[in-house]
């Protein structure tokens, strides 16, 4: 039984995993309150150093994109090394100093922090003129260039921009006006509110390219058709662009894409005059101390003290858990067999260790008990009730030839002699279950040859198959052998065939057929008749019972046909199954061990008659 339990689920490994899950618990916590004023320390200046990172790589994104180049960006690095206290230091790609916070020339590291360059980064916030250019570029929203409004051409946008602010105002949406890098108001507000009332306040010239604007946008076109003609995209002229740098274009799927990338492309090329060269960016490590926040404090202490009572009571209550669950299934199994009932209790199989298999095993021997001891009472009642049948029958009628109310003829002698032959096919099929069930079957196998059984059993039920109107039909596929006790395998098949017959009705057919599949012989008893619901298919081998709970042993046979089938097969080492189609067809299958091919010519099975 043991070898059967997973180790996971084993009482050892569960006591053994207590034991350490203890002992973890108490290291853990003092590992725990030992390292967490560092660790948070540690968290803390990693998150600082993450941010001070974040916040020079964009300041000095933001420098270059404002700028033609590097000369002036002294001042600005100074002032992120004070702010952060970190080590900042500036070069070209070729390594070239531009700019240190220290003193002297630095030592750089094999590694640079980040490359600047404002016209190959990730998108910015929101798209504007000016700005970014379409959503998912990585043009630094701050490379504004040619598209740096004048003075005047921005008073008149941030005119009409407060003018349509004003006229939201009084038909209530409330809005902001918010410049962007090249000087070009946008009103922001909810869309939803903005899309009603757009029909009141007109846009006004608000958002048309200004003159600046228009004429790099033209200059930027030229750009883009150059590149698509590049790329052999047809049309290139009929390329357009929006305000946002949005390219307008009917092609393929494959010529939008280019188009999309000329414009990122010619994008870059027109704001490169504009902007500082790209440049390494190389940062060094914080140069304040960290500072542990953990002593010996009261209130420290008592985080000590706390832990270790939290410790106490989950050793406490691990200890009960696991205790209860060994001892709760070992009680109910001691409980249900003290049971004073005498009936069949069974208990909860709540896990899957030693005590889950045992209680796991009393349920079943349990349950093998109980079907057993309804088996004994079934088949009591059902060999009571087939025996009082005939013999009321043979008492009825002796006692009304006793009394001369029937004349003791030839045919009254007929019907007591058909009730005494029932009574005594009765009594043979319980012999054999018995012997079955008792192991005492006696097998006489020889080898035989299937197509010779095959044929005497067909013929032994063709003639009443005939008078029942039913067609009796027999296939052998080559000539197999077998090892059986001819008898008993011409009463196994004899059962099945007479099972068949009586349920096919006229005009049906049973097919009788037997071939050999691998190391085994199948023999196949197929009939036409009413079938079995599949409810019913795993019962058909039970001992009296009948698929129709009204059918009587004259027309339903007694009930033990099939179940003498299959001892008899189990006995040959063998099984049978059944299959059936409701209304239209029915299989029982019969598979025994195949023969050997003898040495000497296969003798032919005797002439006699099975049951």
């Amino acid at each position: 039984m043991a070898r059967r339990i997973p180790l996971r689920n084993s009482l050892l490994a569960r006591l053994l995993s207590t034991s350490i899950l203890i002992a973890l618990l108490s290291v853990g916590s003092t590992a725990w309150l030992v390292f967490r004023g560092t660790t948070l320390a540690i968290e803390q200046e990693r998150g600082q150093v993450l941010a001070d990172d974040t916040r020079i790589r964009d300041a000095l994104t933001g420098y270059a994109a404002r700028h033609r180049d590097w000369d002036g960006v002294r001042g600005t690095v100074r002032e992120l090394a004070e702010a952060t206290g970190r080590g900042i230091t500036l070069t070209t790609l070729e390594r070239r100093v531009l700019a240190g916070s220290g003193p002297g020339q630095p030592t750089l590291p094999a590694r640079a922090s980040a490359v600047i360059d404002p016209l190959n980064t990730t998108a910015g916030p929101g798209q504007e003129i000016g700005s970014t250019g379409s959503t998912g570029s990585r043009i630094d929203p701050r490379a504004v260039g040619p598209y740096l409004l004048p003075t005047r051409e921005r008073e008149r946008l941030e005119r009409l921009a407060r003018e349509r602010l004003q006229c939201l105002s009084n038909v209530g949406v409330r809005a902001q006006v918010a410049a962007g890098a090249s000087g070009r108001p946008r009103l922001r507000a909810p869309h939803s509110a903005l899309e009603p009332s757009s029909v009141l306040c007109r846009p006004s010239g608000l958002e048309n390219p200004t003159k600046t604007e228009a004429r790099a946008l033209k200059e930027l076109r030229k750009l883009v058709v150059a590149c698509a003609r590049r790329h052999a995209v047809p049309n290139p002229e009929d390329v357009s662009l929006r305000g946002d740098f949005v390219a307008a274009f009917k092609g393929t799927q494959k010529e939008i894409v280019i188009v999309d990338d000329c414009l990122e492309e010619a994008r870059r090329e027109q704001l490169a005059p504009f902007v500082a060269p790209p440049a390494l960016l190389f940062v060094g490590t914080s140069s304040g101390p960290v500072t542990p926040v953990f002593d010996l404090s009261p209130a420290n202490l008592a985080r000590i003290a706390g832990v270790a009572g939290l410790v106490l009571v989950v050793t406490v209550a691990v200890t009960t858990v696991t205790a209860v669950r060994l001892v709760r299934p070992l009680s109910a199994l001691a409980d249900a067999a003290r049971d004073p009932s005498g009936q069949h209790v069974r208990v909860r199989v709540t896990t899957k260790d030693e005590v889950g298999y045992l209680a796991a095993a009393f349920n079943d021997l349990s349950e093998r008990r109980e079907r057993v001891e309804e088996l004994r009472r079934a088949m009591v009642s059902d060999i009571a009730h087939e025996l009082r049948t005939p013999l009321t029958n043979i008492r009825g009628w002796l006692e009304a030839a006793q009394d001369g109310v029937a004349v003791p003829d030839s045919a009254l002698i007929a019907s007591l002699q058909e009730e005494a032959l029932l009574l005594n096919h009765i009594v043979d099929d319980l012999q054999v279950l018995a012997a079955a069930d008792a192991g005492t079957l006696r097998l006489d196998p020889e080898r035989l040859l299937l197509r010779d059984v095959v044929e005497q059993v067909a013929a032994a039920h063709r003639a009443g198959a005939e008078a029942a109107g039913v067609t009796v039909l027999t296939h052998v596929a080559g000539d197999p052998a077998v090892v059986a006790d001819p008898v008993r395998l011409r009463q196994a098949m004899g059962n099945l065939m007479s099972n068949a017959v009586r349920h096919s009705p006229p005009g049906g057919e049973v097919t009788l057929a037997a071939h050999r599949a691998g190391d085994e012989i199948e023999v196949q008893v197929a009939d036409t008749g009413s079938g079995i619901e599949p409810e019913d298919l795993p019962r058909v081998f039970d001992r009296f019972w009948r698929a129709e709970k009204s059918r009587n042993r004259r027309s339903g046979g007694s009930g033990l046909g099939l179940s003498i089938v299959r001892q008899l097969v189990e006995a040959h080492g063998g099984q049978i199954t059944a299959t059936s189609v409701p209304g239209t067809r029915t299989v029982f299958t019969l598979r025994l061990p195949a023969g050997s091919q003898p040495d000497r010519p296969m003798r032919p099975i005797r002439p006699g008659r099975g049951r």
